[in-house]
């Protein structure tokens, strides 16, 4: 799994549910837990016979700071090689809590299109925006492309045709989880009337199912926007997508942070002082703390896309000559190394 090149590589997407019927117009409603936004990252089982086994080709990042060698492993070949393209599915979650209520990604959209539609036309999967930063044209791309093209831009200038894409993603049949009465409820989180499911009931389930429209999961408050693991060399993540401009988790804000920490620790390694300063390599994590949980929005066909900011390697403690103008983020935010933690 450590070798370069694919070998009937994936990775899984995990999507939860929106709510159908009833619910409490949440505008100006108190949060029902105490908020705090945050990411988890576990490792998983998966024995879902759908999905083809293999591991995501993978590289070593290596670099220097402080005198001391850390080591990263990275999806894809180095920048200096070639493209892959590594295929994906998504398996939409219907989340019934004991209540009845019901929480789905078919749910349709002020575009009028549904969430899940809304998930496989964003930027994680199209290459519908030409991203400029910095006054580098990274490409007309997918989004977590043009972060790690920017990553490396030096090396990915002398060998412009690197990528690495997501494939068309497989829409596998939704599936359906019944929640017992004990692990959820629902409740009014930053302005979103949301399903409240228990982190570890919902993790637990991951193994029969390898995201969810306005469910947030909970441990000991909330709410957990999303996660990614491994199941040996199976790779997925899971991502909340709510449908409330300004949310936590909007659209597909989760979704692009679960998938560039994916990008950058598929098989949750990249998790001790051997991989960086900060001891742990979550590009996703330090930036959502800025304005609007470090989302930025891009708008393609009149839809707008929410996409969160990703940490450089410079942040984590790599030479500035890495990327872009030695940039900590991918959209430029004002940073020092681990200033965020990891």
């Amino acid at each position: 799994m450590l070798s370069v090149g694919l070998r009937s590589a994936a990775t899984a997407l995990l999507a939860a549910g929106l709510l159908l019927g009833g619910g409490v117009s949440a505008a100006s409603a108190a949060d029902t837990m105490p908020a705090h936004p945050m990411f988890m990252h576990p490792a998983a089982t998966n024995t879902d016979a759908r999905l083809p086994s293999g591991g995501v080709p993978t590289w070593t990042f290596k670099f220097k700071y402080k005198k001391v060698k850390y080591h990263d492993l990275f999806v894809g070949n180095p920048p200096s090689g070639a493209a892959v393209t590594i295929p994906s599915f998504i398996i939409p979650l219907k989340i019934v809590l004991s209540t009845g209520q019901t929480f789905t990604m078919t749910t349709v959209q002020s575009n009028g299109q549904s969430a899940l539609t809304n998930t496989v036309n964003s930027p994680i999967f199209q290459s519908n925006v030409d991203f400029v930063e910095a006054g580098a044209d990274l490409g007309k791309t997918q989004y977590i492309d043009a972060f790690q093209r920017e990553s490396f831009w030096p090396t990915v200038l002398t060998n412009p045709s690197y990528h690495v894409l997501l494939g068309a993603p497989t829409v596998l049949p939704e599936y359906t989880l019944n929640v017992p009465k004990a692990d959820g409820t629902t409740g009014t989180e930053f302005g979103v009337s949301a399903a409240l499911v228990s982190y570890s009931w919902l993790s637990a389930q991951i193994p029969a199912v390898i995201g969810s429209y306005n469910t947030y999961e909970t441990s000991g408050g909330c709410c957990i926007g999303g996660w990614h693991g491994a199941n040996g060399s199976q790779t997925f993540t899971y991502f909340t997508y709510a449908g409330k401009a300004g949310a936590f988790s909007q659209d597909v804000s989760a979704l692009s942070h679960e998938v560039a920490e994916w990008l950058d620790d598929p098989l949750i390694t990249n998790q001790s002082t051997a991989n960086t300063p900060c001891g742990y390599y979550e590009v996703g994590d330090p930036l959502e703390r800025e304005a609007n949980y470090g989302g930025y929005p891009y708008v393609v066909d009149g839809t707008t896309y929410t996409l969160q900011d990703e940490a450089q390697p410079p942040y984590f403690g790599a030479p500035a000559k890495t990327t872009l103008n030695g940039r900590m983020s991918f959209q430029g935010a004002n940073l020092t190394v681990c200033q965020n933690g990891g």
